[in-house]
């Protein structure tokens, strides 16, 4: 529409990726460790001292961290993680070149194998009708007991229910989300699990990617004032 109407669309690309792997390892770590319960259970000055069974949960370094999308973001987040030691998987529409599966020390595999084996699954995949709940009841019967899902995509690409139901019966351990299906409305039950972290979509919310997001823009509408293309543009056939 916008192209026929001879309407410009710019985007930011590159700008947010490391803001938002981040807020995508940040969201792991919270949720594998348990920070939000226990920042709750200071700020309520319900802690009452050390214990040793006291908010356990799974250790992060040297697990598998499976990541569905490995475009920009997937990949930063792949660096993250090799930082933990962690062993990685991917899946995405096109297999990455070689060089960087050797870069990042991942393993390309299906996303069925990657749902099986994966102790953390983290999404980095476009919402497209192909990927719209990609995660649904069966994938998430297919993941691992005891897994944790991580979410900075897109809300639909989970099954929000769907999700819910496994978080319930203790199938998957947690999820860190900062996207939802139907944002800002999220599933009521989420609000009563202590084993789910959820941001308000924050994921490129670093002041620097905010400045560079400005930037961008204002330098791509110059060079549209100026009848110029903008290295940003979406819509190139606007000029033809």
């Amino acid at each position: 529409w916008a192209t026929l109407n001879d309407i410009v669309v710019l985007n930011t690309p590159d700008v947010l990726t490391d803001a938002t792997a981040d807020v995508a390892f940040g969201l792991l770590l919270a949720t594998a460790r348990r920070f939000g319960e226990g920042e709750r259970m200071v700020r309520n000055k319900e802690w009452t001292g050390w214990a040793p069974q006291l908010l356990l949960g799974p250790q992060v370094t040297g697990k598998t961290l499976g990541i569905i999308g490995m475009g920009r973001i997937g990949q930063a987040m792949a660096r993250r993680a090799r930082g933990f030691e962690m062993n990685i998987l991917y899946s995405n529409r096109n297999r990455v070149p070689v060089g960087v599966e050797r870069e990042l020390g991942a393993d390309y595999v299906s996303v069925e194998e990657l749902l099986e084996q994966s102790d953390f699954v983290s999404l980095h995949c476009p919402l497209t009708p192909d990927t719209h709940h990609l995660l649904d009841k069966a994938a998430f019967a297919r993941m691992k007991k005891g897994s944790i899902l991580i979410n900075t995509a897109r809300g639909p690409v989970v099954d929000e229910a769907a999700m819910v139901n496994a978080l319930k019966s203790g199938h998957l351990f947690g999820a860190g989300l900062d996207v939802f299906e139907e944002e800002p409305t999220i599933h009521p039950e989420l609000f009563e699990m202590e084993n789910v972290v959820m941001l308000p979509h924050i994921g490129t919310a670093s002041i620097e990617s905010r400045e560079e997001m400005v930037k961008l823009l204002v330098t791509g509408i110059q060079a549209v004032l100026k009848r110029q293309r903008p290295k940003n543009i979406v819509n190139p056939d606007v000029f033809n």
